[in-house]
């Protein structure tokens, strides 16, 4: 530039004093070697025009570090995106062929039905990128709806015998629940009657249980212990993996009767409410006790099997009926209270109800989302609870087929239920350690009992008060709790592995629980006990007022 004197006036420059001038931009071949390299080096000479000559120059060791970085992230981000594109079946066994037709493992070590699907379709996906283009969708694999649906409510119809069996059970169960309601609302008007006061005295009685006996029930572990309800629990009865069930008399623990029930394992069994009894599985009448011309005579006692089939038997062990229809293993088995039904969980994700007169399957109950572990009925016959290893529970009203509560909160899968004898108290048990008290009155969770360190496997309320109830859990120990504050009273230990099944007999006095250990114990409250008096006599009043 030119410069100015103090007056502002221009001094021209002589061409000595004007430095050479290099013009960045497109270059010449004028220019020499010297003057592109000090263009590159100030970063002002594009390289574009360099590219056919091969003059580029290479990026530092952090820059290529970055872009390949960069160039990998988005490689992945392509790959996600593809694989979020392809619809993969949800049914493992699809899952498995499609593996095998594309020449791919059907299965991994450790690998469950979720880590396959996605291995399939991360193969489906390179598959997808490699060829360009899109894979066919299988059929079963579409679900995607392209506008909003709505949804309606729909019956099914039910047959003429269905409709009988539920006209029998409102006629059954509205007298029972008029009468409980009665006579525990003159108990509260009673004050002479300290209802908080029985309870109390019931649940502190089980600190005096002790073990009675014990006796080795099969070869295999023992699956289930049940009292027989009709004659006050003079008569329990054990079934076991071998598939055999033996009847012991509760006195004494004497054995009466053994009878190779299935092949399989038995998972589920009961005694029928009024025709299982200590005398009809001793007498000398006939085969059956009391059949008609010698015969088998009626049904007392249901066992359920892990090869999807239930059986119905009399006293005395005779076959009675076989009850088919569950796609898969059986799980618990429950008389109606009347006598006349028998409900099945089954891991079909159904739970059924069956006639033990004609051994017809009267429902097919749908609504959980995995496999159904345990039922339980209601005192007055009305209501039906089932629980399943999608860790919810459910409450059904028999005479309407409609879900009146979800027992929803425990966290893992559910595999007990039992009914308080007061009529609005459920209690379950879950693989969460944990028993929970749900109020049907309130529709929710009463409270949470931590009551083991490993999974409950049984809850039993004592059935003719529920002053307490019994919990039983794979860390081998039965524990009874008092119903009111739900603390625990008493530990009951003595097996050697997990407790399998606990079940409490009528009127409170007597406990019985069976282990992985192949025992059957009898605890039973010592001399002086008390709480199982008072329950009997209630009961009784009750039956008088029905």
């Amino acid at each position: 530039m030119d410069e100015e004197d103090e007056d502002g006036v221009v001094i021209p420059r002589t061409a000595d004093e004007i430095p050479d001038v290099v013009h960045f931009g497109e270059l010449g071949a004028a220019h020499d070697a010297d003057a592109m390299a000090e263009g590159v080096a100030k970063g002002n000479v594009h390289l574009a025009n360099l590219a056919e000559a091969g003059e580029r120059f290479a990026l530092s060791a952090g820059s290529e570090e970055t872009r390949a970085r960069q160039e990998a992230l988005l490689r992945e981000f392509e790959n996600r995106r593809r694989q979020r594109a392809v619809a993969v079946t949800t049914d493992d066994r699809e899952v498995r062929k499609q593996l095998r037709e594309l020449g791919e493992p059907m299965t991994l070590f450790a690998e469950g039905p979720g880590e396959r699907r996605d291995r399939l379709r991360a193969h489906l996906a390179a598959l997808d990128a490699a060829d360009g283009g899109a894979l066919p969708v299988p059929d079963e694999a579409t679900v995607v709806e392209t506008e909003d649906v709505q949804r309606e409510l729909f019956y099914t119809e039910g047959s003429a015998n269905l409709m009988r069996a539920r006209t029998l059970i409102a006629s059954y169960s509205l007298p029972r629940a008029s009468a409980r309601v009665s006579l525990a609302k003159r108990r509260r008007a009673d004050a002479a009657v300290d209802e908080i006061g029985e309870m109390d005295a019931d649940a502190a009685a089980t600190r005096t249980f002790k073990t009675e006996c014990s006796q080795i029930g099969d070869e295999r572990p023992l699956s289930v212990v049940r009292f027989s309800p009709g004659d006050g629990g003079a008569c329990v009865m054990s079934a076991s993996w071998s598939g055999g069930v033996r009847l012991w008399r509760t006195d004494g623990c004497e054995r009466l009767l053994t009878v190779k029930a299935h092949e399989n394992r038995i998972t589920g069994a009961d005694f029928h409410p009024t025709n299982a009894t200590l005398r009809a599985v001793t007498s000398e009448e006939g085969e059956g006790g009391g059949g008609a011309g010698g015969g088998p005579g009626p049904c007392a006692m249901a066992t359920a099997c892990a090869d999807g089939s239930a059986h119905l038997w009399s006293a005395k062990g005779a076959l009675l009926k076989t009850l088919k229809g569950h796609a898969n293993r059986l799980a618990r088995c429950a008389f109606h209270p009347a006598g006349e039904h028998l409900a099945t969980a089954g891991f079909d994700k159904t739970w059924r109800l069956w006639s033990v007169e004609t051994g017809e399957e009267l429902l097919c109950q749908e609504g959980h989302s995995r496999a159904v572990y345990d039922v339980a009925f209601h005192p007055d016959g009305s209501l039906c609870a089932s629980v399943g290893l999608e860790s919810h529970g459910k409450v059904w009203d028999l005479r309407t087929g409609k879900c009146v509560h979800n027992l929803v909160g425990h966290n893992k899968q559910c595999l007990s239920v039992d009914f308080s004898p007061n009529g609005y108290h459920v209690a379950t048990g879950s693989d969460d350690h944990t028993a929970k008290i749900w109020d049907l009155r309130k529709r929710a969770c009463l409270y949470t009992v931590p009551a083991h360190s490993s999974l409950i496997s049984s809850v039993k309320y004592e059935p003719t008060r529920g002053g307490y109830f019994v919990t039983g859990s794979y860390d081998g120990v039965a524990k009874a709790w008092s119903a009111r504050d739900f603390s625990r009273i008493n530990s009951l230990r003595g097996h050697e592995a997990k407790v399998m099944c606990v079940d409490v007999a009528p009127g409170g006095e007597t406990c019985a629980t069976v282990s992985y250990d192949r025992t059957l114990k009898l605890w039973r409250l010592s001399a002086g006990g008390g709480g199982g008096g008072g329950a009997k006599r209630e009961e009784e009043v009750v039956k008088m007022e029905m």
